[in-house]
Formats: C-alpha cells, structure tokens, sequence
C-alpha cells in the first residue's frame, strides 16, 4: 500500500543538482517528476543509511581469521591489519570496533553503477576526443582552436572535481590506475579542482550520436568542434 503523501517540504537547488537530478530521472523508465525524482532519491538514501547491518561473523568464519591470526604470528609477517586486534575482537564480540580500526574497509559505500557508466561513458568520449585531435592536420588543429573557444586549444581530459565529484574522480581513478582501462589517462591527475561533470554531460549529448556512427575511427575535425563548444554553458553562448 502506498503510503498517504500529506506533508508539504519546499526546497531550493542549484543549476548543477538541478542538472545531475534531471540526468537521473531520464535514465529511468517511468521518467518521473521532479518531486517524484527527488522523493525516491530520499527514500533510497534514508534506505541506505538506516539498513546498514551490524558487523558480525559466522563461527566458521571466526575459526579461519584465528587461524591465520596465529599463521601471522608463527611466520612473524607484517601487515597492516593487526592479528593480536583481530584475536581480542573476536574473543570479545568486538566487532563494532572494526569501523573504528579499519576505517578505510568498513565505510558502508559501494559506487552507483550510475556513476560507473557515466565515468565509462565520459572516458571513453575523451579517448575519442585527444586521438582524433592528435590526427588533425596542423590547419585543423587551428581552426579548432578558433571556433571552440575557449577550449579548442586544449583538447585534454582535466578529470573530475575531487571535492564536489569525488564519486566520479574515484571511479575513473580506480578504473584507469587499477582496472588499467583507458591507459591513455594513466599517470594524469585527475583532479580537475573545479566541477566538470554539468559540462561533459552536455558534450556527451552532442557526442552520442557520433559514437554510433565512428565504428572504430576517428571525430572529424568538425565533429570536435561541436563537442567541445558544448562545454560552455548555454548562457554564455554567443548568439
């Protein structure tokens, strides 16, 4: 049954929420509302909050963690995790001290496979972008660089915001440095110290229907400039 909608909440967002909540509710079937979009939005992210379980453990599994706790101790190896910690945890039925030691493993996040793909998506648009430039003609490049101001002459992937985007910005991290995916971005920073993801969804919806068409080429020299014009925000657009 589903619950009776009586209370009213107003609130107010910025342009670029505004932006990533509409990108949400056109990946979904139904295409909902705004207020609908918003409201199981909430509903997932009380969800998640509120059905984290309690960290326990089966006897078996008890067994083999002191197991290898007295294996650690017997070959004298180092590691980061503690086996004497792990021993007393155990012991003790402890196991909420887990979260407090090892931060790091017991932290409740699993990525979107929203982001996931929009990460994919997004760097793979750019692996399109800086090959395709790299293989224009010294007059292309040029005229590139002239008719996409201001960004033409920089045809480079900066990364995602590690503050406002840090979803996003670990994804592709872990994606190119760890899943060697994308190895042209291997090395960068992929920080860009300043929100990008409004600015690529806008590129990506000029760069789809490219994408089906290249079949393993390369962006023309035109296509670029279109993509690339679509960074800048509508508003600051000359006529």
């Amino acid at each position: 049954m589903t619950p009776e909608l009586t209370e009213r909440f107003e609130m107010r967002l910025g342009q670029s929420t505004i932006e990533r909540l509409d990108a949400w509710r056109a990946r979904q079937e139904d295409i909902p509302s705004r207020s609908e979009a918003v409201r199981r939005l909430v509903e997932t992210g009380l969800g998640r909050v509120s059905e984290k379980p309690d960290i326990s453990l089966s006897d078996g599994s008890k067994l083999i963690i002191l197991m290898l706790c007295d294996l650690f101790k017997q070959l004298k190896l180092k590691s980061e995790t503690d086996p004497k910690f792990l021993a007393e945890v155990i012991y003790g039925g402890h196991y909420w001290s887990l979260e407090w030691k090892y931060p790091g493993i017991f932290h409740g996040h699993k990525d979107s496979s929203a982001v996931v793909t929009e990460v994919v998506d997004i760097l793979d648009m750019w692996s399109f972008l800086e090959s395709s430039f790299e293989r224009l003609s010294k007059k292309e490049k040029d005229r590139v660089a002239t008719e996409a101001k201001p960004f033409g002459d920089h045809v480079t992937f900066n990364g995602f915001d590690g503050n406002n985007e840090a979803e996003y910005c670990s994804v592709a991290n872990f994606l190119v440095n760890d899943l060697d995916r994308f190895s042209r971005f291997k090395g960068r920073e992929l920080n860009a110290h300043m929100p990008t993801i409004a600015a690529y969804r806008r590129m990506l919806s000029v760069f789809e229907p490219m994408r089906r068409n290249l079949m393993g080429g390369s962006l023309s020299g035109s296509g670029i400039i279109e993509i690339m014009k679509a960074m800048l925000h509508p508003s600051r657009r000359e006529n």
